[in-house]
């Protein structure tokens, strides 16, 4: 890992809270895809969610009846996760190096964290902590930038004036690992949109890496310039976000 994706690793501690205010969700058809995909319900599975963040995702596989642990590096993501659900199971680790048995998880899942990791490390760890017929889930949500040019609009912005500003695509650069395991790979492309305010957006941008590591005063003038934009386009302060959500589920033999 490099120190300038170490840097933007290591900031999400201090906007914990943005992330989990203003962060999208993800739709039902996710975990039936998960299901489908990987051959066994969710019920009952237990679960490792690596890179659990705020507890987004976790919360959702534990509605779906899973028996999750949250594995999350940052001390501030695991204490937002832990005040939102008081009592839930969160272990401070990262995907790097697992503290779990061999054969120990039906599922590990990825909700938009997998880059954070050396894939040389996490996907041999998570193939060592599956028992056989375990699967190992990465999912993305992705804003859909050729159903809305307005989104495309904002990544150039992004791009022109964010020092270290990065867009991750489809990931296939951390996937490729996969290939080196003996794993049975399937992917899914869903697509789903939501409806947020202007001031939700600017809060979602906020707990962005590429602009908590940008020097307090400059990020909230660039977010404000963005605020302008977006009510431009968005008079009535309500916009319409469309995702694209990559999924790949990699199942042990």
């Amino acid at each position: 890992m490099t120190d300038v994706h170490q840097q933007h690793a290591e900031s999400f501690g201090a906007v914990a809270a943005e992330y989990d205010a203003a962060r999208p969700s993800y739709p039902d058809a996710l975990f039936e895809e998960i299901e489908r995909l990987t051959g066994r319900p969710l019920k009952d599975a237990d679960v490792l969610d690596v890179g659990a963040g705020t507890g987004i995702a976790t919360r959702l596989l534990t509605a779906r009846g899973a028996r999750v642990i949250a594995v999350e590096p940052s001390q501030g993501m695991a204490d937002q996760l832990r005040a939102v659900t008081p009592g839930f199971p969160v272990v401070k680790a990262g995907g790097d190096e697992l503290p779990f048995h061999d054969g120990s998880a039906d599922l590990v899942t990825y909700a938009q964290a997998f880059h954070w990791t050396d894939p040389a490390k996490s996907v041999p760890e998570a193939v060592r902590v599956l028992r056989p017929g375990g699967s190992l889930a990465l999912w993305w949500n992705l804003k859909d930038r050729e159903a809305a040019p307005w989104l495309q609009e904002q990544e150039d912005r992004f791009a022109a004036t964010l020092p270290s500003y990065h867009y991750y695509g489809t990931m296939n650069a951390v996937t490729e690992p996969l290939d080196a395991y003996e794993l049975t790979t399937a992917t899914a492309v869903l697509h789903w949109e939501r409806t947020v305010t202007v001031d939700s957006a600017i809060t979602d941008l906020r707990s962005k890496s590429y602009f908590a590591v940008v020097e307090p005063e400059a990020r909230e003038r660039l977010l404000e310039h963005e605020r302008a934009v977006l009510l431009g386009l968005f008079p009535d302060g309500r916009i319409v976000e469309p995702y694209r959500l990559d999924l790949t589920v990699a199942t042990k033999g």
